[in-house]
């Protein structure tokens, strides 16, 4: 197994990565022995699965999750349909409804959020598509790619899930940009997507809309907005103020609550209990880990590799910033998790696939048969 990491194509570069994300692990595992004792032996539980899910892809080469891509982008949407028949056409314990939302397939004592593995499906299925076509230079040809992007952040969206939908839209733009589609073109989409963001507020459900006047007007002292919707923001911006530079104090947790901090405001906790520099050092890890996937991705001239590492690093890179943004009242407050860091089954396999997929394509050079499938060894 050491092979796997060390061996072949940018070993040392992949054992950073891997020590990297080793760091990122033990940090949120610290965190949520300390302050959430119960959720710890779950938390162990699924980074071993995990692990497994990410040997488990390398066992093949990257090209051929490419040619099967389409089946499993497409098996994610049947997943993410089934998820929403349970919210919209029949209620069953097989469907949990949590926080007022239906994500999760339960099976026995395990949830699975079908969204979390559309993500991947999604940077496969979108890579392979501009490997196999070339007419995404034209106007007319990028109608593909945002066809498959909206069917899974529709289906995502009505769960509803607003957090991973985010998180396809700066996945597809990475790509295209990557893949040569013109930047005229990309400009006008975006142009036309920030018309359509006052009218997409409007629709939005009222407790969403309340989330970003919070953002707006977190410093009106004339709102007495933090006792209110904006309570979780206020007390997550009391937990990284109150751990200053090298920590807090552990009593502070005694006397405040925030909601969700084993998941997603754990940055918060992790900045109160090792302050700035502790929640820096965490920034720097993955800074750590995404330039190992950009160097990956220069390394690969196979396109399909290429775009596939590409993908990986701007669903890591969204996540973060997202995640962070909400935490500090950068951005709005949604669901979303600080990968490998954060309590969740879901999310936990999800991104070790995510790596498993980076170390996959580091490790080949272009295809050259299938002889090689299972070997770990180049």
């Amino acid at each position: 197994m050491f092979d796997l990491i060390w061996h072949g194509r940018l070993g040392g570069l992949r054992l950073i990565m891997v020590i990297a994300v080793m760091a990122l692990l033990a940090a949120g595992l610290t965190c949520i022995h300390k302050f959430h004792p119960e959720n710890f032996n779950r938390q162990v539980m699924w980074i071993i699965i995990g692990f497994v899910a990410f040997c488990l892809v390398n066992l093949v080469h990257y090209r051929f999750l490419g040619e099967i891509s389409f089946i499993l982008f497409f098996l994610s949407l049947g997943l993410l349909a089934f998820v929403l028949m349970g919210r919209y056409v029949w209620e069953t314990s097989l469907i949990p409804t949590k926080y007022g939302a239906n994500r999760w397939i339960s099976i026995g004592p395990m949830n699975i959020q079908p969204s979390e593995m559309a993500k991947i499906a999604f940077i496969l299925a979108l890579a392979w598509y501009f490997r196999l076509r070339s007419n995404y230079r034209t106007f007319k040809g990028l109608i593909g790619p945002f066809i498959l992007t909206i069917l899974p952040m529709g289906l995502i969206l009505k769960e509803p899930d607003l957090g991973t939908t985010l998180l396809f839209l700066p996945i597809l733009f990475t790509l295209l940009f990557i893949a040569g589609a013109r930047i005229r073109h990309l400009m006008i989409i975006i142009f036309l997507g920030l018309l359509m963001i006052y009218p997409f507020y409007l629709i939005m459900p009222s407790y969403q809309q309340k989330r970003i006047k919070v953002l707006l007007r977190q410093n009106d002292d004339k709102v007495d907005w933090h006792r209110n919707e904006g309570y979780q923001l206020a007390q997550s911006k009391t937990y990284i103020a109150l751990g200053g530079i090298k920590g807090g104090e552990d009593e502070l947790l005694a006397r405040t609550n925030l909601p969700h901090s084993n998941n997603d405001f754990i940055y918060a906790l992790i900045c109160h209990q090792w302050g700035f520099i502790g929640g820096t050092i965490i920034i720097l890890l993955y800074v750590l880990l995404l330039v190992g996937g950009i160097e990956i991705a220069a390394n690969q001239p196979e396109p399909f590799g290429r775009l596939v590492a590409v993908g990986v690093c701007a669903l890591f890179t969204a996540q973060m910033f997202i995640n962070i943004g909400m935490t500090m009242g950068l951005m709005p407050i949604t669901g979303m998790t600080l990968p490998f860091i954060s309590y969740g089954g879901s999310s936990l396999l999800s991104s070790f696939i995510a790596l498993g997929l980076l170390i996959n394509v580091a490790r080949h050079r272009p295809y050259r048969g299938y002889h090689q499938a299972f070997e770990f060894n180049d």
